[in-house]
């Protein structure tokens, strides 16, 4: 029996599920815990890690590292995203983390992320074919999937942190302002080729931006248990409904709103200006919620690795024969 646990630093939150692996591959979670430390606040065009930020993340990581040093055969793969992977300081802050912590994080190329988003989302939902939008606090990843099959995936620096600091700053948020991030958001999509072969395809939203937007939906529609979205499903006349309504309150107005966690609700606007945007680009009719991405990516990863290891340690033929033949 293994306990495998995932960390994943994002530039909005940090969040670690905890798995354990029985020696028939079985596997359950056993832990999850989130935290948000805003590590994009204020990095500025320099890219800089702020202090404050780095204090919260750090307290954070001390916090799962408190959970998981008490179990027994514990591996762990922490790994760090779009702030990390932008910031000028990257390095000073690896070095604190592996110093003071123990913890090595591996910062992950945006397509190795929206890599693991599509491993989270095809084992878990129908993926024939969709578009497959993860919208973090500093980044967004996009995956194009045709015929079961990655056709094209990007990672683009855009997300609820950096987009609410660089556009939609002040409250309530002045028309102009939301009209200038979707401009800006609109023309990096037209910038993506291939995004237009993903024309009349269902969306697949991922990330806590557009996890929000089914938590309000189902709150709204007195659903039981409002956080269990996945697989929940809305039409593009939903989502822009519900965004229209999230735009037309006040802060103090969006933190009142059921679903809506108060801590999101100063971001909430840049993070769903994204997903309204895409679907409205591609012309597609609903989108389908997924809470598999990232972590569960790595974590599928990793059962395939054990079992191909498993059989390579049960037969005479090479792992190299063995991952050809597979």
């Amino acid at each position: 029996m293994e306990n495998f646990a995932v960390i994943d630093l994002g530039s909005n939150s940090a969040r670690m599920t905890i798995t354990q692996i029985d020696d028939d591959g079985a596997y359950s979670t056993v832990k999850q815990m989130k935290e948000y430390v805003r590590l994009s606040e204020n990095m500025g065009d320099k890219k800089v890690l702020q202090p404050d930020a780095i204090d919260r993340t750090m307290r954070a990581l001390k916090s799962f590292k408190d959970v998981y040093s008490n179990m027994s055969n514990l591996r762990l793969k922490a790994v760090a995203t779009a702030a990390t992977r932008q910031a000028s300081n990257q390095k000073k802050f690896l070095k604190q983390v592996e110093s003071q912590l123990g913890i090595e994080l591996e910062v992950l190329p945006g397509t190795m992320e929206a890599y693991y988003d599509y491993l989270g989302v095809r084992e878990t939902l129908p993926t024939t074919n969709a578009v497959i939008l993860d919208t973090g606090g500093a980044s967004s990843e996009i995956v194009l999937v045709q015929n079961n099959t990655v056709s094209h995936l990007i990672s683009i620096p855009l997300g609820s942190v950096n987009l609410t600091q660089g556009y939609l700053p002040t409250d309530p948020i002045p028309a102009a302002d939301l009209f200038n991030a979707m401009t800006f958001v609109n023309d990096v999509y037209n910038d993506i080729w291939w995004l237009r072969n993903g024309l009349n395809l269902p969306v697949i939203g991922l990330g806590g931006s557009n996890r929000t937007m089914a938590k309000i939906n189902r709150r709204s529609n007195n659903l039981l248990d409002f956080e269990d979205i996945h697989g929940y499903r809305l039409s593009r006349h939903s989502v822009d409904e519900t965004f229209s309504r999230i735009v037309g309150q006040d802060l103090e107005g969006r933190k009142a709103i059921p679903g809506l966690s108060k801590d999101r609700a100063d971001i909430i606007v840049g993070g769903l200006v994204p997903l309204t945007l895409l679907m409205r680009y591609l012309d597609s009719d609903r989108i389908t919620f997924s809470n598999s991405g990232l972590r569960e990516g790595i974590l599928f990863e990793h059962l395939r690795e054990q079992r191909i290891q498993n059989v390579h340690e049960k037969s005479n033929i090479s792992l190299k024969d063995f991952l050809t033949q597979e």
